[in-house]
């Protein structure tokens, strides 16, 4: 039988400074040198995770934003995608009435772009465009219609919670959205998606692509329930969020100490 490992990244394979510790990254390793398939479902980009996932040699594809690409880990090329084809322009209007500046992740003319409107931030996203320093992707634009542009496939808004939640209950059941509290911060986020963007949805499609038997996905988040409901076997870290632990056929220890690496060795033979 050929089994996928897939796991999460913050909160799960990585540690709470953002890193990958050296049993991990061996164990993970030795995972590539047996054939053995293993890779990652985050609500990263392809570029971020390619950062803190340095010490890894994973040839493997990933899934990113949530489940809204599969990509190449190499080339970058995109196996998978899933754009926003119904109008936004009602969700925008709402947002923009909430007072909320959102980071709009689109292509345009073939590029990808992080757009903000530049002078707009919250405190939050203020942080999270400062760790993006020198991203390429950083698009500052001038106006909240210049958002628009492009082919878009992900809305993150990062601000107080009583703003974000009025939103998130009225578009939850119309795109796929994901609200919480940030893992790193105080700052609440809202992550906005076409339907059925999903980790789920995005790893079935992975297992089918490598020709892979069973599915062993790793979670520790609200955002990894819909990955755990489909998967063969759903193993929880010592740290994961209350509402995630129903759904798990599995434990293990926590990110802080190598759950998702002890597992493996456990039961990867």
């Amino acid at each position: 039988m050929k089994t996928l490992f897939l796991s999460d990244l913050d909160g799960t394979l990585l540690r709470n400074d953002e890193t990958v510790s050296d049993f991990t990254a061996e164990v993970i390793n030795s995972l590539s040198e047996q054939n053995i398939p293993f890779s990652f479902a985050t609500a990263r980009s392809l570029n971020t995770t390619q950062k803190v996932t340095s010490a890894i040699k994973n040839r493997l594809p990933v899934i990113v934003y949530n489940g809204a690409f599969i990509m190449d880990n190499l080339s970058g090329e995109i196996l998978y995608s899933n754009y926003f084809k119904e109008s936004i322009n009602e969700l925008f209007n709402d947002i923009e009435k909430q007072r909320v500046f959102p980071v709009v992740y689109s292509f345009v003319d073939k590029a990808e772009k992080l757009s903000f409107v530049e002078g707009k931030s919250s405190q939050g996203q203020k942080l999270y465009l400062e760790s993006r320093k020198g991203d390429k992707r950083i698009n500052p634009v001038k106006s909240f219609n210049d958002l628009l542009k492009g082919e878009k496939f992900y809305i993150t808004c990062i601000d107080d919670k009583e703003k974000l939640l009025p939103l998130y209950e009225k578009y939850k059941d119309k795109f796929c959205c994901l609200y919480q509290k940030d893992y790193y911060s105080e700052y609440y986020w809202l992550e906005i998606m076409p339907k059925n963007t999903t980790k789920a949805v995005a790893a079935l499609k992975l297992k089918e692509m490598l020709k892979c038997d069973e599915l062993v996905v790793f979670g520790d988040e609200i955002n990894d329930i819909e990955l755990f409901k489909i998967a063969d076997k759903a193993v929880a870290v010592a740290n994961a969020k209350p509402e995630l632990i129903p759904f798990a056929t599995d434990f293990t220890d926590s990110n802080e100490n190598d759950g998702v690496a002890k597992y493996i060795i456990k039961n990867s033979r």
